[in-house]
């Protein structure tokens, strides 16, 4: 069965996306920590992070440094984190939180936005793409 990021790569299900090449695929996360938070997936669907080849590896955290800098250029943030925890969708995915303090890493405080705000931040983060 395909995972709802599988159905967001092949645009069963739309989403806010970033970025795009023929491997990774990059998305804003619709329950954020942070405005800007963003997702990095492989389009393969693999479960777990190492289960990857390392190429399919690699080249994950190579897009996901070049979606980061976006990120830390578009956001107003002192830094942004990376995490990959993977227990909530069975497909390998890399979270990019803008942070400015812990609490914006631990997934306990989510913030809301309106489908207009998340356009706007997913074009700022666009904008600043290389």
């Amino acid at each position: 069965m395909e995972s709802i990021f599988t159905k967001i790569v092949n645009g069963e299900i739309p989403c806010y996306k970033i970025a795009e090449d023929d491997q990774y695929f990059a998305f804003l996360d619709i329950n954020p920590n942070a405005e800007g938070h963003t997702l990095c997936i492989p389009k393969k669907e693999v479960d777990k992070i190492l289960d990857l080849d390392e190429a399919t590896y690699l080249g994950l955290m190579a897009f996901s440094r070049r979606v980061g800098l976006a990120i830390e250029a578009a956001m107003d943030c002192k830094r942004v984190g990376f995490t990959v925890i993977g227990l909530d969708v069975p497909h390998v995915h890399v979270h990019l939180i803008p942070l400015n303090k812990m609490a914006d890493a631990t997934f306990m405080n989510k913030i809301e936005l309106t489908p207009l705000q998340f356009e706007e931040v997913a074009e700022k983060i666009r904008s600043k793409m290389k």
